[in-house]
């Protein structure tokens, strides 16, 4: 029997499917994404939602007592949770491991270790969240640095388990050819994972920050004006992940010129990035924590 090609039509037909059959963030999540984005917002409406959802009040209790956090006194109320973590933490708490659990099993990998993928995430997520602090970002914003940072490769997960054979081969290639794995993608799928990605945002009703870090950590300039610096300190932070080789999503090579242009779009210097490395690697530790609240059991 002679292999038919696939046409990109059909590719795109395969992951509009797939991720049609991926499961919708839970009522409680997309209550408190809603309300979060409320500005006349209280955590006591926050306290009156999350307070329906056991598991989701299990969560933000042990996230606020664990390393990640370092609180000195235990908290024990979710009231007082919400009051210390701050709206969008909680916000983004719920979220990222609302996102983990529709994704983050080893059923979702097949082409590359689902281990290397999550510990790649979480450097890029605690290396974004660490240069928003260089940049003096505002406290309560800088959890959305490390959200942002943690899901910017979700476009890959589609990719890699509707067609594994063909995602080692694209990995390969760039390997081989020493370019980001985005454009072995387009070479051989002619959709890449910012596109998938995107797709996903949509689905889920994702903030227009985070979905531009999805859609386009690879070409900051399309993203929109208002969240380019974030993007593009995603995009450093993704560059910096893989020099430190912690984890791998598969990608080894970012383009050179990038990086020099990042370091100055961002406006730090090289050394300084170099300087986070203990900072980063203690705070992947805590961030663990992450993937530990999406266990079941």
């Amino acid at each position: 029997m002679i292999d038919v090609p696939i046409t990109r039509e059909l590719r795109l037909k395969r992951i509009q499917d797939y991720i049609f059959l991926m499961p919708s963030l839970s009522t409680t999540v997309s209550k408190v994404m809603e309300i979060c984005n409320s500005p006349a917002t209280s955590p006591n409406d926050l306290n009156r939602v999350i307070s329906l959802d056991p598991v989701l009040t299990g969560r933000v209790l042990k996230l606020i007592n664990s390393a990640y956090y370092s609180l000195v006194n235990r908290a024990t109320s979710l009231t007082r949770a919400i009051v210390m973590l701050g709206l969008n933490t909680v916000k983004n708490l719920a979220l990222s491991t609302s996102v983990l659990e529709s994704l983050g099993g080893e059923e979702s990998f097949q082409a590359f270790s689902m281990d290397n993928f999550w510990m790649h995430s979480i450097c890029v997520g605690v290396t974004a969240k660490s240069l928003a602090a260089i940049k003096r970002v505002p406290i309560t914003d800088r959890e959305e640095y490390f959200v942002a940072g943690l899901l910017h490769d979700l476009g890959k997960i589609p990719l890699n388990n509707l067609f594994p054979e063909e995602y080692v081969h694209a990995m390969e290639w760039a390997k081989l050819q020493q370019v980001p794995l985005y454009q072995a993608e387009n070479s051989i799928f002619e959709v890449d994972h910012c596109m998938v990605g995107g797709m996903i945002a949509e689905k889920w009703g994702l903030s227009k920050t985070i979905t531009d870090s999805l859609c386009h950590h690879h070409q900051q300039v399309a993203a929109s004006e208002e969240n380019r610096q974030q993007v593009a300190i995603v995009t450093l932070a993704n560059t910096y992940a893989n020099f430190l080789e912690v984890g791998s999503s598969g990608d080894r090579f970012p383009e050179d010129p990038q990086a020099t242009h990042l370091l100055e779009k961002v406006g730090i210097s090289w050394s300084a990035l170099l300087d986070l490395r203990e900072t980063v690697l203690d705070e992947i530790e805590k961030a663990k924590i992450f993937l530990q609240l999406t266990q079941k059991g």
